[in-house]
């Protein structure tokens, strides 16, 4: 398949690869989502027919060609005029390019393609509508990404997404653009309304007028997790409640630097630098500030590892000398330790000699010390259990074997592993470790295999090397493992064949390290660094593709003759982690991480506030009931929240309805028997054991308003002890009886 080569020789913009890729992949999802509504039989998958069209992937190869001859990619910003505009609390920034115009371009030659090409029009128009099988239901893929390129024209060249958090309040999310041309107000909402049909709208558009006289119960809450879009003359926002689309639209009238102003800010201000297409980053330290664990031990525990100093988590994709360049960067506000302090220095890493240039992915990795590693887990395991490696000593008594001494003190830490196949019945492997005595670490590992399972290798020689070889039963049939030492390192392997393949490859230069395409996807031409993951995306491809089709799979690993290569690198520097790519398709994903690692726990942080808050107001409760029925012991304990709470005639007045005991946010005349009183994202209420006029028991319950603001329900009785139980939030509150039967807070 002839674009596989054109995509290896013409190393373009990493968007117009993604894009090309993207583009017939979306294709064939739309095709076969709407197959998949129809009511006839299931439908073929598209590549399930491959013989009728014998061209197809002819055709495709010059589709590819003419998306990356034909598509001009957006500019790489210099800086970003949207950054400043968001508030000092925002610890989640990701920023991306108006693809519109790209977009529009490449489906406007897969048509152009269709017009011309029988072959592909044939194809095409049976994936789309199999049998005779309509699918108007649904909206085209054509009609969703021209509505697309059309929204685009009304917004600038850059979309930021954040999110912010700010003392006891729920985290504020906002989309930004600038504002292009007008008419957006009106083109918005009729829009989705062509597209989704009958179905609800996701979002609901307003303007600065509307936006101040719309009502709180209009939108968010009949609508949970309905967008609310603000249009303004010069911006666009979007956000999930009208709070924080009033507080930033009264920030956009305000001359000031904003997120600028903060070390984040600025972090992420100087991505921009030299041009970038697409930034996203996340302030771990506030977020880890918000969000402290619970408990001492917990605490020890995150900052043993080393994570609990962590800074800054950005990502950046840029266009380098005319390749494109990711980096991914994990910063600390210190020198690294604990765990976070294992991955080395940069490097050399010779045991990448040993990997063979048909290999399929090969990661390798330079720790520090192995014996140090050891000691970190030891004091790690035994923060939480002093009693946690008790079974490693006995088993090391055992063996008459020390796991640091004997072992990991043979060890330099520079450990590989290769695999050659990934057919599950057959695999090919190799692991190659770095050692410093390979006599004493040859003689520990006879010992254990003697003593853990009674082998004894086959030893045979070749060439000056002593093979190690022993048997493994695996199912109905036998693996065959061996390993040798060679030159310095442990090679362990899927029998002797692989290993005497890695030998060779070693001796005469031809390893995968020493190979043009494997230099060629290198980040940079330093040949030192921490960590590498090197892939052959047309194998691994292929190999994903057999699953649908074998035939369309044989064709792809046979299209081209050179393996083509995606290589990451990782670098450990004294204060941070770096990792970098020339390689589009790894990297493609990276603002994902920074999101499922930076929203979540917002989310988590708000969640653990919430979650302080309810077992503090029950406390506070807990403690007005004994003023309570101290003060008025005719009425025993109070009845419910309103007669706790603050007397409507003034602060220094207090009775036996109103005690004046909490504030008016849990105590207010409405928090009657019956009702439920929200502070902090959680309910309360309390339930009165009462007599003929005393109440000589009660218990107070604290549930989550959703599963988003808290995970946890809590109660107590009159004996104080506040219990707790993981579920969904409560619809009705608990007996004193049912209290009692929940486990205590610790």
């Amino acid at each position: 398949m002839r674009f596989l080569t054109a995509l290896r020789h013409q190393r373009r913009e990493y968007f117009l690869q993604c894009l090309a890729v993207t583009t017939v992949i979306c294709l064939l999802t739309a095709a076969t989502l709407a197959q998949s509504t129809a009511a006839a039989q299931p439908a073929p998958l598209p590549f399930q027919d491959l013989k009728k069209y014998p061209g197809l992937l002819t055709e495709f190869a010059q589709l590819f060609k003419k998306i990356q001859a034909g598509v001009q990619v957006p500019a790489p910003r210099s800086q970003s005029r949207l950054l400043p505009l968001l508030p000092e609390s925002t610890v989640f920034y990701a920023a991306f390019p108006n693809y519109g115009e790209a977009s529009h371009q490449a489906l406007s030659i897969f048509q152009q393609e269709l017009k011309e090409n029988a072959e592909l029009r044939a194809w095409w128009e049976h994936v789309q509508s199999p049998k005779g099988q309509s699918s108007a239901t649904e909206p085209k893929l054509e009609d969703v990404l021209e509505k697309f390129y059309q929204l685009s024209q009304f917004v600038g060249d850059e979309v930021v997404i954040s999110a912010a958090t700010e003392p006891h309040k729920d985290p504020s999310f906002l989309l930004l653009a600038e504002i292009r041309k007008p008419g957006l107000k009106d083109v918005l909402p009729q829009m989705a309304r062509e597209l989704a049909g009958k179905s609800t709208l996701p979002f609901r558009v307003l303007d600065v007028q509307e936006l101040a006289a719309a009502k709180d119960k209009e939108v968010g809450k009949d609508s949970p997790g309905q967008l609310v879009i603000l249009v303004r003359p010069d911006f666009v926002v979007g956000a999930l409640n009208l709070a924080s689309l009033r507080s930033f639209n009264a920030r956009l009238d305000k001359d000031s630097q904003g997120l600028a102003s903060t070390p984040f800010g600025h972090r992420m201000a100087q991505t921009y630098e030299g041009g970038a297409t697409v930034v996203a980053g996340a302030d771990l330290q506030t977020i880890l500030k918000q969000n402290q664990p619970g408990t001492d031990e917990t605490r020890k525990l995150l900052q043993s590892t080393g994570f609990g100093d962590v800074k800054y988590l950005v990502w950046e994709h840029k266009s380098v000398a005319g390749h494109s360049a990711s980096q991914v960067e994990l910063s600390f506000t210190g020198p690294r330790h604990g765990v976070a302090s294992w991955l080395a220095a940069p490097g050399p890493l010779g045991s990448l000699d040993f990997v063979s240039p048909k290999a399929v992915m090969a990661g390798s990795i330079r720790l520090k010390n192995p014996e140090a590693i050891l000691d970190d887990l030891t004091d790690l395991a035994t923060i939480s259990n002093p009693n946690a490696l008790m079974q490693l000593a006995q088993m090391e008594d055992g063996l008459k074997l020390s796991l640091k001494k004997d072992l990991l003190s043979h060890l330099d830490g520079e450990i590989t592993l290769e695999s050659d196949s990934l057919v599950p019945t057959d695999p090919v492997w190799k692991a190659i470790l770095k050692v410093n005595d390979p006599a004493s670490l040859s003689a520990t590992l006879t010992a254990l295999l003697q003593a853990t399972a009674k082998i004894s290798p086959r030893l045979s020689e070749q060439d000056g090397v002593t093979y190690h070889v022993f048997e493994v039963p695996s199912g109905q049939k036998t693996s065959e493992i061996a390993y040798a030492f060679v030159d310095g390192y442990l090679i362990i392997g899927s029998g002797r064949e692989t290993l005497a393949e890695a030998v060779r490859v070693h001796r005469s230069g031809e390893s995968l390290a020493k190979s043009k395409t494997f230099l060629a996807a290198m980040p940079d031409d330093s040949s030192e660094v921490s960590a590498l993951l090197y892939e052959d995306p047309v194998a691994v491809a292929a190999m994903t593709m057999r699953q649908v089709s074998p035939e369309f799979a044989e064709l792809f690993s046979q299209s081209t003759a050179e393996p083509m290569a995606s290589v990451v690198a990782g670098y450990g520097d004294e204060s941070m982690i770096r990792e970098a790519s020339r390689s589009g398709s790894v990297d493609a994903g990276a603002v994902l991480v920074v999101a499922a690692i930076a929203i979540p726990n917002l989310l988590r942080s708000r969640i653990a506030a919430n979650d302080s808050s309810a077992v503090a107001s029950i406390r506070t409760v807990n403690t007005a009931q004994v003023i309570y029925s101290s003060s008025y012991p005719q009425k025993g304990y109070a009845r419910d929240l309103a007669s706790l709470g603050p007397d409507p005639r003034g602060v220094t007045t207090s009775s036996a309805e109103h005690a004046s005991l909490i504030d008016a946010t849990l105590g207010s005349a409405t928090c009657t028997a019956g009702s439920w009183c929200t502070k902090s994202g959680y309910q309360f209420r309390i339930s009165a054991i009462c007599g003929f006029q005393r109440c000589q028991n009660y218990v107070v319950v604290a549930t989550p308003v959703s599963s988003s603001t808290g995970t946890r329900n809590f109660c107590s009785t009159s004996n104080g002890v506040i219990r707790y139980k993981l579920g969904e939030p409560l619809t009705v509150p608990v007996t004193a009886a049912e209290c009692r039967t929940w486990a205590p807070l610790q």
